[in-house]
């Protein structure tokens, strides 16, 4: 990794996607990752897929962060990766959690989203993998 992309702020948007109204999880990662030294910006709630990616692509983050209550993760998820690819922005790192069923997080996680946290979920940890995800993603860009 050079020395730019190490000194670089990891730039992350957090949303809610549909009409899940229950933004308390969100805006409490949102405020742990700024925090940690990262660079958030809060979407807000009743966003689209389509709002997110190209919200993500003008703003030039790092990850897309979308909390999911609403048990419409098994369409967002697919739907924001097939943007994002659409867009040839598939290097954005898809993160997120919420009520998720574990057999869907693996199902979500084969499709190609980063680790998908459930609630409870230690917040440093989930600020460690945001890092070491982004650092490898800088590393292997900058090969």
């Amino acid at each position: 990794m050079t020395e730019q992309n190490e000194k670089q702020k990891i730039r992350v948007i957090v949303a809610k996607i549909g009409f899940d109204g229950h933004d308390r999880g969100a805006r409490v990662i949102a405020r742990g990752l700024q925090e940690d030294g990262m660079e958030v910006i809060y979407a807000g709630l009743r966003q689209t897929p389509e709002a997110i990616v190209r919200a993500a692509i003008q703003e030039d983050v790092d990850a897309i962060g979308i909390s999911s209550l609403n048990a419409a993760h098994m369409t967002i998820f697919p739907d924001i990766l097939r943007l994002l690819k659409e867009n040839e922005a598939s290097e954005i790192l898809l993160t997120g959690g919420g009520v998720i069923p574990e057999e869907d997080i693996d199902a979500l996680e084969k499709l190609g989203t980063g680790k998908l946290f459930t609630p409870g979920a230690d917040l440093r940890q989930i600020c460690q993998y945001i890092r070491a995800e982004i650092r490898d993603r800088r590393s292997a860009n900058d090969a």
